[in-house]
């Protein structure tokens, strides 16, 4: 929309922050922060929305996967902002701040600034610069060391795992993916201003917060206001199509093989040749999110204890009828990097999604009757 609004603001106007709920799709499940500005006397009633970014972005299904996507602030009519979110169900709050006239004018100037072509743009990050840090960052460039955030109504010793997780269901494949993906950086403890990269810390934050003003403290935020009240909806969950069913499933047709090959003495070749292309690939796949994008929440990802990158190029070795020493010792290898990852989750070290525990626990069997049948030379390889 026009910057024809970027001027001065009247007595009268209210800034305030917004925050909605999740929604239904997985990029929503964590909500969402603006900022809104409310001028009645000028006709002016904007949101500010850091959440924007543009599909015409040249390459941009790569950029994305690489984590060089740019984000935008965009300005809409508060309205039409407003709408979108009821039309997919999400509860709006606002929080109307406590704000001298001088802070409204900064906070105005610095937004309206901060949405010119060229400044709009910034480089995302979903854990330090995302949507609603962006909320808590402009306030405290105002506010500065009058601003104080307390922290005792906070649940304590959270990881950033842990937070991701509260708004999940852990029965999930979105859930699962994101613990495979994500590694062992974001199992440290967040301090309490980081669990504002989530709008409803954000919300919570201000709340809490005091301005120091004149030997006093006022509470950051005046008035807060249920714009729109979301209707409760079904839990749309099937067990039987959760990753720990489907999981439970594929494990346990491993271990039946396995035991049917104990049974027989033989070894199916192609089970293990699915294993080791489906192991490796997802190594790859997690090699490449830790090296080869920006992503910071993708690096020390001990996922790959289990789906080891090396078995990509072992899989035509492991289908062949005859084997050399050298397969032997790689089953060892992966036996070994099975108990290391137990090591690392019993530890904290990295916390790794439940519904993997039965095919971790499929692969050590079948790793276990493999090893002992590459090492026997008078069993059938």
């Amino acid at each position: 929309m026009s910057h024809a609004q970027f001027g001065s603001l009247s007595p009268a106007s209210e800034i305030s922050i917004i925050t909605i709920g999740p929604g239904t799709e997985l990029y929503d499940k964590f909500g969402h922060s603006a900022f809104r500005i409310k001028d009645s006397l000028s006709g002016v009633d904007v949101a500010f929305n850091y959440g924007v970014y543009d599909f015409e972005t040249p390459n941009f299904y790569t950029k994305f996967a690489q984590g060089k996507l740019l984000y935008e602030l965009r300005v809409d009519y508060f309205n039409s902002f407003f709408q979108q979110y009821v039309s997919e169900n999400r509860w709006v709050k606002e929080q109307v701040l406590n704000l001298t006239p001088t802070e409204k004018q900064e906070i105005s100037d610095f937004l309206w600034n901060n949405a010119l072509p060229e400044n709009k743009k910034y480089k995302y990050d979903f854990f330090f610069d995302n949507c609603a840090t962006k909320i808590r960052d402009v306030v405290q460039r105002v506010l500065g060391n009058k601003l104080e955030y307390t922290d005792d109504y906070l649940p304590k010793n959270l990881t950033f795992r842990d937070l991701i997780q509260q708004n999940l269901n852990a029965n999930t494949w979105g859930s699962m993916g994101i613990d495979i993906a994500l590694g062992a950086v974001i199992d440290r403890k967040a301090k309490p201003i980081e669990y504002q990269f989530l709008p409803n810390y954000i919300y919570e934050g201000a709340a809490h917060a005091f301005i120091h003003r004149d030997n006093t403290n006022e509470p950051l935020v005046k008035a807060t206001k249920v714009l729109f009240k979301s209707n409760p909806m079904p839990s749309q969950s099937n067990f039987l199509s959760s990753p720990l069913f489907i999981l439970g499933i594929i494990a346990l047709l491993i271990i039946y093989i396995t035991f049917k090959d104990y049974l027989k003495k033989v070894r199916s070749r192609y089970l293990d040749g699915i294993i080791f292309l489906f192991t490796g690939l997802i190594g790859v796949f997690l090699l490449l999110l830790w090296f080869a994008t920006d992503h910071t929440a993708t690096a020390n990802n001990y996922n790959l204890l289990w789906a080891f990158p090396i078995s990509i190029g072992v899989t035509v070795a492991v289908v062949r009828k005859i084997s050399s020493p050298l397969l032997k010792r790689y089953v060892f290898l992966l036996l070994l990097l099975l108990a290391l990852l137990a090591i690392h989750w019993i530890s904290g070290v990295q916390i790794f999604a439940i519904a993997l525990l039965p095919l971790l626990i499929a692969l050590a069997v079948r790793y276990i009757y493999l090893f002992s049948i590459l090492k026997n030379p008078h069993s059938p390889k």
